[in-house]
């Protein structure tokens, strides 16, 4: 169970908002992506995202 001392160092964290979009994709990229996940839009957001950073960091040179 959370104590005072808990409470003391705890801080609020907000969820990253998502914003819904339209997107076209081919049938069968979609189709992988429902048939290997449960929250498969989850997924593709985690693969979109790790493309980003990796792109991020190849511009930066980090």
């Amino acid at each position: 169970m959370a104590d005072d001392a808990w409470f003391e160092t705890a801080r609020v964290v907000e969820p990253n908002t998502k914003q819904a979009v339209s997107i076209r994709l081919d049938r069968d990229v979609l189709e992988w992506f429902r048939t290997h996940s449960d929250r498969y839009q989850t997924k593709m957001n985690n693969v979109l995202r790790a493309y980003m950073e990796h792109e991020k960091r190849a511009r930066t040179g980090a």
